[in-house]
């Protein structure tokens, strides 16, 4: 069966706008209602944990409840699907004077210019002394400025 929808992707631009919107949320999840759907569905993948989400408001109280300090979301790309897009961040935290770093990748559904849908997976949260560790013991080919 074919899907009825238009073989391509969705508008570059409003991708985009979204995506950061979307990155914004972490930062600020009081804007969590402007950027998503009110039954909006978030299913979420951690490396040992899986939990299922439904509304802004469980989403932002969730960040709220899981963040120690300060957060800024790097934007590394975005990817229009046809239905919306995969957009892949790295996340810095401050909790007691050290960075922590999370990369996730997200799946997201859109209608109406909001996200109806997002599928995450996270890495866990890695401190300094695990990425050194990283950095020595696995290092990279390709680094992500250059995507």
């Amino acid at each position: 069966m074919t899907n009825p929808q238009a073989d391509t992707a969705t508008d570059l631009s409003a991708v985009q706008l979204l995506s950061r919107r979307f990155a914004g949320v972490f930062e600020n999840p009081d804007s969590a209602t402007d950027v998503f759907s009110p039954d909006v569905f978030f299913d979420l993948n951690m490396p040992v944990w899986r939990m299922q989400l439904q509304g802004p408001e469980a989403f932002s109280a969730q960040l709220e409840q899981i963040n120690e300090g300060d957060v800024r979301i790097d934007v590394l790309r975005t990817v229009p699907t046809v239905t919306g897009f995969v957009t892949e961040h790295e996340e810095h935290q401050q909790v007691d004077g050290q960075d922590l770093t999370a990369r996730r990748l997200w799946l997201c559904e859109m209608e109406g210019g909001r996200i109806i849908e997002a599928v995450g997976y996270c890495s866990g949260e890695w401190d300094a002394e695990l990425r050194a560790r990283h950095a020595v013991e696995a290092p990279m080919i390709r680094r992500d400025e250059h995507r």
